[in-house]
């Protein structure tokens, strides 16, 4: 789950190609009813003597328009993608100057191209017509108002905020230390005094990011209200190919397929935190003290698997992270072995330049982005990823996950440019995590020769209850980030109402607090990337779902017929064939026709999870019968 396709920053994680930023060109698009009868120069420019005739726009008219439009987008999309990648892989203040202006840019053509493409709102035009329409004017994470200088702020606003966060560094034991480091002395430590010195220090990162967070609010709202949507946050859910309010309830239904579950592993996790740390630090009821669940965001508890490992009933015969330690990796034959598992699917290797021009570990002489993000520079074969690998067994997962935005962005390659990109956002998320729910199989462990035997069914408890420490955890999360900045975006809640609103979320969805009261001037959300980034979040909860959807399709279409949570579909190229043919669609049709051509399904279904998880579930229930599970919120 840890990517962005470009920095989130440049307010460009758009719907319409996704290689970097895309950028723009000078000229412009008459937003009239009307068009020209005959125009002298490029399509839709509205130059020629003829232009102050007008008649009704047609269906060519809107061809024509989709077409200039495309073609402005895509000829400077490289560039941009380069200056942030720049900006990315070198902070400094004139990238960040470079990506603001260019962000300013392109942000200007979104907005003129939204409101061109509203011109053909009444126009009967063909479906693939009508689908880049709706498009270009749905493609904005953060649009700017129309009005002189509003790009400009907003692009300063954004990049400043995601350069705040990605340099962000705090006092602990007399040194600064940087977030990664900080979230690996989280990972280990067992002393809950420790846990909440860094958990309240890195969040003393963010509360100067306040005031540009409430700014860039207003201007976004100011820029949706304009395209004609009621705030920002209804700008974001209507990129589903179904109304706003629609997708909204979706979501609701989805948490409510696996909330049961999340509630069964929340009770037995802090009955474990309440064996270990006594009841000063963690009672045996109500809420779990977020700092001790071993993430900084609370978001994945996998690293305290030592803490609530089953006392009886089998326990684990291998550490991955020492596996890959004893093999001799490194962060290159990490993604090697990551490239290693789509190339026996029968998908090709990646291009030459992957390896020249990636960032795989993080530079010594500069600051960088370190939050891991793939890229398409080119929306051809300029693929690459943006990483601080570490060997551990957290980064072999997310090389696999990256990679999957890789092979998703090449496979889509030859689409029309605003086609370039997932069925919807929460499929480039998932393409990856299929893949990774593969790659931490003991199967597929054996299969790579990092286990030299597959354990037996002993192990699959603590097996599941690793992956659910991370998967089932995280959903949530994956829900109440977008839920807090929908709140943000229809004015429900004030900017002196962020940081109470914050964690009266994290108490609704998560059922944590925490470790003590928060200063009057914290900003808690912006100590997680993906706000400053304003990267949409929902797309992570969806993509959660999707992947076990495509896991057991894939395991059904291979004839795996084990336990879902062993199958590998390492080395099978008939399912790699379907599944490339998905990705080759693009966004050129609404998901569900993409979700039916790979699992036979046209909607979204939780019911894969409840299977992948089923023997763990009627393990955990047996753990916490007489405990009084949930929490007050």
């Amino acid at each position: 789950m840890k990517r962005t396709l470009m920095s989130a920053a440049a307010a460009c994680a758009l719907s319409v190609g996704l290689g970097g930023c895309v950028t723009i060109l000078d000229g412009s698009w008459d937003v009239d009813d009307a068009v020209s009868v005959e125009m002298t120069g490029p399509a839709g420019s509205g130059s020629g003597p003829a232009a102050e005739a007008r008649l009704p726009a047609t269906a060519e008219d809107a061809a024509a328009f989709v077409a200039t439009a495309e073609t402005r987008l895509a000829a400077l999309s490289e560039e941009a993608a380069r200056i942030q990648w720049s900006r990315a892989t070198n902070i400094t203040y004139d990238t960040m100057w470079l990506e603001s202006r260019v962000n300013a840019e392109y942000t200007e053509l979104q907005v003129e191209l939204a409101n061109g493409a509203a011109a053909f709102n009444g126009v009967e035009v063909p479906a693939d017509v009508r689908r880049k329409l709706n498009l270009l004017r749905l493609g904005i994470v953060l649009p700017a108002p129309n009005r002189p200088g509003a790009a400009g702020e907003l692009a300063e606003i954004t990049t400043r905020l995601d350069s705040t966060y990605a340099t962000g560094k705090f006092e602990y034991q007399g040194r600064q230390i940087t977030l990664e480091e900080a979230s690996a002395l989280l990972a280990t430590t067992r002393d809950p005094a420790e846990a909440r010195a860094l958990y309240e220090g890195w969040r003393t990162i963010s509360p100067v990011m306040a005031p540009d967070y409430a700014r860039m609010v207003d201007i976004a709202n100011e820029g949706a209200a304009e395209l004609g949507f009621a705030d920002t946050g209804a700008m974001w859910r209507s990129g589903y190919d179904m109304e706003p309010d629609a997708f909204a309830a979706e979501t609701d239904r989805l948490w409510a397929q696996v909330k049961p579950f999340y509630e069964n592993l929340h009770c037995y996790v802090r009955s474990r935190l309440n064996e270990r740390y006594g009841d000063a630090v963690q009672p045996d009821h109500g809420p779990i003290r977020a700092d001790l669940l071993g993430n900084m965001w609370s978001q994945q508890w996998g690293n305290i698997y030592d803490v609530v490992a089953p006392a009886t009933g089998g326990t684990s015969s291998y550490d991955l992270t020492e596996r890959l330690v004893a093999s001799g990796y490194d962060a290159r034959r990490m993604v090697e072995t990551g490239e290693g598992f789509y190339v026996s699917m029968g998908l090709a290797e990646l291009p030459d330049t992957f390896w020249e021009r990636s960032q795989i570990t993080r530079p010594r002489d500069r600051e960088v982005v370190c939050h891991a993000s793939a890229w398409d520079l080119d929306n051809l074969e300029d693929i690459r990823i943006k990483m601080c690998t570490e060997v551990n067994g957290e980064d072999f997962y997310t090389v696999h996950h990256e990679l999957g935005h890789n092979y998703y962005q090449r496979a889509y390659k030859d689409q029309p440019f605003l086609f370039k990109n997932g069925a919807n956002d929460g499929f480039h998320e998932a393409i990856g995590d299929f893949i990774g729910l593969s790659a931490l199989t003991p199967t597929y462990l054996n299969q790579i020769g990092l286990l030299q035997t597959t354990p037996g069914a002993e192990e699959d408890i603590p097996f599941l209850l690793k992956m659910a420490l991370d998967k089932i955890a995280f959903m949530p999360f994956g829900l109440m980030v977008d839920r807090w900045r929908w709140g943000v975006f229809n004015g429900e809640t004030s900017p002196a109402e962020y940081n109470d609103a914050w964690s009266a979320n994290m108490l609704k969805y998560q059922g944590l607090v925490p470790p003590g009261p928060r200063p009057a001037n914290a900003f808690d959300a912006g100590a997680k990337y993906h706000i400053p980034g304003n990267t949409p979040y929902t797309r992570y909860f969806l993509a959660h779902i999707y992947q076990f959807q495509f896991h057991r399709a894939a395991c059904e279409q291979a004839g795996w017929t084990g336990p879902l949570h062993r199958c590998s579909v390492y080395g099978n190229e008939a399912v790699g064939a379907r599944f490339n043919a998905m990705m080759e669609m693009g966004q050129s049709r609404p998901w569900p026709e993409a979700m039916e051509a790979f699992t036979g399904q046209r909607e979204n279904d939780a019911s894969a999870v409840a299977a992948y998880f089923a023997p763990l579930n009627t393990w955990l229930t047996a753990q916490n019968r007489g405990k009084d599970c949930g929490w007050a919120s």
